[in-house]
């Protein structure tokens, strides 16, 4: 009866054997679906986003959280040089000043070809503003209009190509509470009205190309710590950051044409 025992135990060992080495092969195939489905895809390769501004702020922070959720990052700067905190996320970096025609032009020939899934435009200034109007240099408020809402649009004119060739075709641009008409309640007259422009550019934006399955928003961050504020503002740019990432990865045909806010929350226009 031993000597039976052991001929059965050897002759179910090489059956073990191949049960063992399938089950090992399932469960790596499993962790390697699990990886890839971590990474956000379209089609046969990852979303790309690009974010202009990121040099500092919330450009940088969301680019270092596109980047950690497993996007492929290009971020801008006017100094690509001196940008060294989004030299340390690790993500592309090129060069653009949005008020720059010809470095917008470059831009593009450096992205030509290349299918873009997000645009973020959240390249922007404060500008100048003053308590009183009879002290208000309403020439200074050119360069406010350029950057805040003339930069964005010559961004995305440049970048359209790209963007059609993209699967998600999401124009996000960085706005703010304060460029709502509705809720205006006066002073930053100049930072007001160049995010009510940029605004309705958008809008307009987002009947023109509706057709195409374009999405184009408008967002305000909240209150932000960051250079144009003050440390008695709400958030930190990380905690910006990451419930902006949520509304913007959420996005759909739906949202085209919308206003809101971090949360996802509509303002009024």
């Amino acid at each position: 009866m031993k000597s039976r025992r052991r001929y059965l135990d050897l002759g179910l060992l090489p059956v073990l054997l191949i049960v063992t080495a399938l089950v090992s092969l399932t469960a790596g195939e499993i962790r390697a679906a699990s990886e890839t489905a971590d990474k956000p895809t379209t089609g046969n390769r990852e979303s790309t986003v690009l974010i202009t501004g990121a040099n500092r702020g919330i450009g940088l922070a969301l680019a270092n959280h596109f980047h950690q959720q497993g996007f492929a990052v290009i971020g801008t700067a006017r100094k690509p040089d001196e940008a060294l905190a989004l030299k340390a996320t690790g993500v592309e970096i090129l060069q653009l000043d949005i008020t720059d025609p010809a470095s917008v032009a470059s831009l593009k020939s450096e992205l030509q070809g290349r299918p873009l899934d997000i645009l973020l435009n959240n390249a922007g200034i404060g500008g100048h503003s003053t308590p009183e109007l009879k002290d208000l240099d309403i020439e200074r408020l050119k360069d406010t209009f350029d950057v805040n809402s003339l930069g964005a649009l010559r961004v995305i004119q440049a970048l359209i190509p790209n963007m059609r060739m993209g699967t998600r075709r999401i124009v996000a641009s960085m706005s703010s509470r304060m460029g709502s008409i509705e809720q205006n309640t006066g002073g930053a007259i100049g930072y007001r009205a160049s995010k009510s422009a940029l605004n309705s550019i958008n809008k307009s934006l987002s009947s023109e190309f509706s057709k195409e399955d374009f999405v184009f928003v408008v967002l305000h961050p909240g209150w932000v710590r960051t250079d144009m504020t003050n440390e008695r503002a709400t958030y930190s740019t990380d905690e910006s950051a990451q419930q902006l990432f949520k509304v913007i990865t959420a996005l759909s045909t739906r949202d085209n044409g919308r206003f809101y806010d971090l949360h996802g929350k509509s303002i009024a226009w």
